[in-house]
């Protein structure tokens, strides 16, 4: 029996053991398995490994999908989550090859994946308080949201969470080592329904400049205090 003798439901359930460059070559082979790749109930989950995955034209993004997550674990990572000031030139150069690779990949999650319910991002140098924040407004089903190692991340995306993260109940948000215990106890007061894990992050030692860090916690003390 050919492969192609199969209903449509069997292909699915085939194509979901393969991974995406693998379902991208089998769905070269003929018309009816591009149709398969093609189906939006095939990308519910998405897990990438490098930038370079992102810029790939081996998966699909759509209303289907509801598990997200990035992740990269090398020594690319060393390099983006130096703070920028403290980058020399060299590695200016090495970030600025994919500066903006996440930071548009995630715009587009925003334009066509509204009912994504779990996002998970760790190691991720260029993402920044304002991504989170076009997510959190355009993924209003979002239920769990795990950021780690992410060194862009502050207060304001506790922030964002408290105004626009509605379904939230799981935020992680370890190793961000700039947002401060202040920014954490308002995510605290405001959603007690959260389900907030911080490990390493407001007690690590920041890489911002000691005179932006000390007036970053000063905002944050008159934030939770009113």
């Amino acid at each position: 029996m050919h492969i192609t003798q199969l209903n449509r439901e069997c292909l699915l359930h085939l194509f979901s053991f393969l991974d995406k460059n693998s379902r991208k070559n089998l769905a070269k082979t003929c018309h009816k398995l591009l149709e398969v790749f093609q189906d939006p109930l095939l990308w519910s989950l998405l897990n990438f490994h490098s930038p370079v995955e992102l810029k790939k034209d081996n998966f699909l993004l759509g209303p289907a999908l509801k598990y997200l997550s990035i992740c990269w674990y090398s020594e690319r990572v060393k390099v983006c989550n130096i703070e920028d000031w403290m980058k020399n030139s060299f590695q200016k150069d090495f970030c600025n090859r994919h500066e903006n690779t996440v930071s548009d990949f995630l715009l587009d999650v925003c334009n066509r994946c509204p009912n994504l319910l779990s996002l998970t991002l760790s190691g991720c140098g260029h993402v920044t308080d304002d991504c989170i924040l076009h997510v959190l407004k355009n993924c209003p089903n979002l239920k769990s949201l795990k950021l780690e190692n992410c060194v862009r991340i502050t207060d304001r995306t506790l922030e964002a969470v408290t105004l626009h993260g509605g379904s939230l109940r799981t935020l992680h948000v370890d190793f961000c080592r700039n947002v401060t215990q202040a920014g954490l106890e308002r995510v605290r007061q405001k959603c007690p329904s959260v389900t907030l894990r911080a490990d390493r992050s407001a007690n690590m030692i920041p890489d911002s400049k000691p005179e932006k860090r000390l007036m970053l916690e000063k905002a944050s003390r008159k934030l939770v205090q009113l």
